[in-house]
């Protein structure tokens, strides 16, 4: 899609569609493309791939239209070859009358043709003169308050370059943002099944837990009309692969092939014999009380647990889809880690009937979700982790719900010095309990301390 730069607007044109955006209080509007012809010298500024929102970093600062301007393709997903895409590069565009930096965005063929990069207009030496000769006259004009407000704009203008920056690390250092034009990236395939005749779009379909710029796009989704449909783009925070993989059953090693006992094969295609996999892994950050590690622990009032994961493995053959998916988050009691020191002591700061309905209201919504559970415990049994271990085994002693299975692991004890192959020790542990889960059911991972990642 096209981005132009008008006196009061951005817009973004898409075909007969259009998004204006407005340059002075960031309202946004849909109308027809034709309306271009209406708006105030509307100069081409690139390509762009899709709308993320609007953000405003500081209240100082003006709010800023958050644009995807670089995209790289990460796979297809089956059943119908559905693109998946991870977000390289962004571009913020301020929502004011100051004119945006260099976006370095993709040149429009239709409108820049022949032009590699954009042109740069270039003062005449006269008028470098003439401007150096009156700047000299203000200056010596200038009196304390003007040298304070210029020292104050400098101060504002660092703060937004510092804040800018650390906005374009979080896109473009992390691999982390993903989306998909076509497939609904946020939910399970057994919940996609279950709202495939819905017939509603595609942003209208997802999880809301995991609609990571909902916040940002929220704006255009009050217009509430239908033609937000094409422009609202559902974004994961997250990690997605996905792998084409050939299995052969009968292949020999290179010593049985090179051996002269050994005879001859036919070259057969591959295709004709052995079967294609399509494996693919997903994992979909919420949205809900997302934060630093050791500065957001526990559970909130709503339920909702710090940096919860939904990760789903996904093998499709024959086309036939299965998935297994698993969940991880923080231990849902309140607790906290104070201080900036690698490794604070945590603390327990609701006692245990405090904590009870909010704890219920976390395990609740799993379980409608997920239906069963195994919840795997990987905090330390002993040490300064004992505290949120020991809490946590009292609330699901009192929650008492047969569905939920509770699992402790002292994964430090087990893997200490890098011996990571001594999982297996936990999962030979419940191995039948995974088998009998098959496919529609889940695991809870609740190891928040340790951060150890089951994907």
């Amino acid at each position: 899609m096209e981005l132009f730069q008008a006196k009061d607007q951005y817009i973004l044109q898409s075909g007969d569609r259009a998004l204006w955006c407005s340059r002075k209080d960031g309202t946004m509007a849909l109308r027809p493309a034709t309306d271009l012809l209406l708006a105030w010298n509307p100069v081409c500024l690139g390509i762009v791939e899709g709308v993320i929102g609007k953000i405003q970093l500081h209240a100082d600062l003006p709010l800023g239209l958050v644009l995807i301007r670089q995209k790289a393709l990460v796979g297809h997903l089956p059943p119908e070859n559905h693109k998946v895409y991870k977000i390289t590069k962004i571009a913020v565009i301020p929502l004011s009358d100051e004119e945006p930096q260099e976006l370095e965005l993709e040149l429009c063929k239709k409108h820049h043709f022949g032009i590699d990069k954009p042109e740069k207009l270039a003062q005449s030496p006269e008028d470098s003169k003439f401007l150096m000769k009156t700047l000299s006259q203000i200056k010596s004009n200038v009196g304390g308050p003007i040298k304070k407000k210029v020292k104050e704009n400098k101060e504002k203008e660092r703060l937004e370059r510092r804040l800018l920056d650390e906005l374009y690390k979080i896109f473009m250092d992390s691999d982390s943002f993903y989306f998909s034009l076509t497939y609904d990236l946020t939910n399970t395939v057994q919940r996609q099944g279950e709202a495939e005749h819905s017939g509603l779009p595609l942003w209208k379909r997802v999880d809301d837990r995991f609609f990571w710029n909902k916040y940002m796009i929220q704006d255009l989704i009050d217009l509430q009309v239908p033609e937000v449909d094409f422009w609202v783009l559902p974004v994961i925070q997250g990690f997605v692969q996905v792998e084409e993989l050939v299995v052969n059953y009968n292949e020999t090693s290179d010593e049985e092939r090179s051996s002269p006992d050994t005879p001859p094969q036919e070259l057969t295609c591959v295709d004709d014999i052995h079967p294609r996999f399509t494996v693919a892994l997903i994992s979909r950050r919420s949205r809900h009380r997302a934060g630093m590690r050791y500065k957001r622990r526990g559970v909130d009032t709503e339920g909702h647990v710090a940096n919860y994961v939904e990760t789903e493995q996904l093998i499709h053959v024959h086309s036939h889809t299965l998935s297994f998916v698993q969940t991880r988050g923080s231990v849902p009691v309140f607790w906290s880690q104070a201080g900036y020191r690698y490794n604070p002591r945590p603390r327990v700061e609701k006692g245990e009937k405090e904590t009870m309905p909010y704890f219920a209201s976390h395990f609740q919504e799993q379980l409608r979700l997920y239906k069963k559970q195994v919840i795997i415990n990987l905090v330390d049994q002993s040490g300064r982790e004992k505290i949120i271990g020991d809490s946590y085994l009292k609330q699901v002693l009192l929650f008492n719900n047969p569905n939920l299975t509770y699992v402790s692991f002292d994964f430090h004890e087990h893997c200490r010095g890098m011996r990571f192959e001594n999982v297996q020790v936990l999962t030979d542990a419940i191995s039948d309990i995974i088998t009998e889960m098959k496919w529609q059911h889940s695991i809870l991972l609740q190891d928040c301390i340790t951060h150890f990642e089951a994907v």
